[in-house]
């Protein structure tokens, strides 16, 4: 059971590059989909200042490996996730 420090929403993943928003929100899918909750910080408006992807503090080691698998598996392995979820819905 994850205690209220557990809780607490530590940056997972941070950028500023020119993508990072379009990146931040994979992460958040992957991370979503998996079941473990995430939130997207940053503003469209100013992008220079970044984006991040926020998770409980209790969740970061798994959120990472789920990051690292999802990494290694590539873009192909996205696809068919995608696809996936689409022929779900």
């Amino acid at each position: 059971m994850l205690t209220s420090h557990a809780l607490d929403m530590v940056a997972l993943w941070d950028s500023s590059n020119i993508d990072a928003e379009v990146e931040a929100d994979m992460i958040r899918g992957v991370l979503e989909s998996n079941g473990i909750p995430a939130l997207l910080t940053g503003a469209p408006q100013i992008p220079n200042l970044g984006f991040q992807v926020l998770v409980p503090r209790g969740k970061v080691v798994e959120a990472r490996r789920l990051l690292e698998e999802a990494q290694a598996a590539g873009p192909e392995a996205a696809a068919a996730g995608e696809l996936a979820s689409e022929q779900e819905k």
